[in-house]
């Protein structure tokens, strides 16, 4: 039986099946890993933007998209935190904000290329809008939770799909030279 693949029409010799199936594999690993487009090329064309949790704690509550803009949802990640935990800087970028909305506390990253992060119901602030952070800088200190949330040119994204996710780039090499 012939495979039908087109990589297979190409190629001669004995292992024509062992190319297809190899083919496919990679195909198959290079489609299944995730990788959120806009993070990857986010920092003026770095391909390497890679958040990291912002704390230690657990999720509480993952991100649940609202169906409307303005339905029921969290626009973010939860995180269950001790009063005083420290809060570091998911990735680097410039403190574009940094002070209290309606008794709270939250600080905004702008990581570049439209991807911005900000940390809410904060203890206490450590930056100053206009400040450079560095990835894993000390920025906060956290409440009884921290909520993380990601906005992509203005939407709100999963922060989950940032978080140790890099963009790798595939290169299938033919079992044998080509003939």
């Amino acid at each position: 039986m012939r495979c039908p693949c087109i990589l297979c029409r190409f190629r001669a010799g004995s292992r024509r099946r062992a190319g297809c199936l190899l083919f496919v594999f990679a195909a198959a690993v290079a489609l299944a890993v995730p990788v959120p487009v806009a993070a990857a090329g986010a920092a003026s064309g770095d391909e390497r933007l890679v958040f990291r949790p912002p704390v230690d704690g657990p999720v509480a509550d993952p991100f649940r998209p609202p169906e409307d803009p303005y339905g029921p949802g969290n626009r973010g990640v939860e995180y269950h935190t001790e009063p005083g935990d420290v809060v570091r800087a998911a990735a680097a970028g410039t403190v574009v904000f940094a002070g209290a909305v309606a008794g709270d506390l939250y600080v905004t990253v702008d990581h570049g290329g439209g991807v911005s992060s900000t940390y809410s119901y904060l203890l206490r602030v450590g930056v100053r809008a206009g400040t450079s952070v560095v990835q894993g800088q000390v920025i906060a200190s956290a409440g009884e939770r921290l909520h993380f949330g990601v906005r992509v040119q203005g939407s709100y994204a999963d922060p989950a799909g940032f978080i140790g996710v890099r963009r790798t780039r595939v290169r299938l090499v033919p079992l044998q030279p080509w003939r």
